[in-house]
């Protein structure tokens, strides 16, 4: 009898964000396959979980979901997590889901966290619509990237680099206007957690007298503009 992929959220920062039903399939599972083994050891030991991990992380996955998939036909339940999130959301894990899949292997993917739903819901920009663009291209592809967005009219969510922030902040003005709104999230769910809110030129100036640390979140409405009046 073949086993079972859970694909389960953990944390992006306060370790109690995690369900009562992800910390069950992490004892009960046959592996974690862990993009950090050392980082998920921290959350594994906070809630006594025994089970054993793997690495299996985006210099490795394409080599290995082969094997992991074979371990699933073979009877053995298998729970992947990333070092905070969702995997495959801007981390490994889409390859072994479509292994699983195309090999008729069940995958069930628990809800829970992940970084950029909190960042969308505290910028109070529309969120019934929205596009989430992940990490942009950190050279070649960034400006297509960016000129193919122009002319989009939904919130638009990127990840990025506490060391790219501003470079980024400053393309959006340069592409959309100095004048239309953002929201950056840094640190979600823990102690130092900061939502900048205001026009593109504002939240520039604020990171230019204040270099950011941390995960970032940016939140961009390209409808609105803040006109001053």
């Amino acid at each position: 009898m073949s086993g079972k992929l859970y694909v389960v959220p953990t944390p992006v920062g306060n370790l109690e964000d995690i369900t009562l039903r992800a910390i069950r399939i992490l004892k009960e599972a046959d592996l974690i396959l862990a993009e950090d083994t050392r980082t998920s050891g921290k959350l594994l030991k906070h809630y006594e979980i025994s089970t054993r991990t793997e690495p299996m992380h985006k210099f490795n996955e394409h080599k290995r979901v082969s094997h992991y998939a074979e371990m699933i036909k073979n009877g053995a339940d298998l729970a992947l997590i990333s070092d905070a999130g969702t995997p495959s959301i801007s981390d490994p894990g889409f390859l072994i889901v479509r292994e699983c899949v195309e090999n008729n292997i069940e995958v069930e993917c628990l809800p829970g966290a992940t970084a950029f739903v909190p960042a969308l819901v505290n910028s109070g920009f529309p969120s019934e619509r929205f596009v989430f663009e992940g990490f942009l291209p950190q050279k070649k592809g960034r400006n297509k990237r960016f000129e193919q967005l122009v002319g989009e009219e939904r919130t638009i969510i990127f990840y990025e680099s506490p060391f790219r922030l501003v470079k980024t902040l400053e393309q959006l003005a340069a592409y959309f206007s100095p004048q239309h709104e953002v929201s950056v999230a840094r640190e979600l769910t823990k102690i130092y957690e900061e939502n900048q809110r205001g026009t593109l030129a504002e939240v520039i100036a604020h990171y230019t007298a204040h270099p950011p640390k941390g995960e970032i979140v940016i939140v961009f409405n390209p409808r609105v503009q803040n006109t001053g009046l």
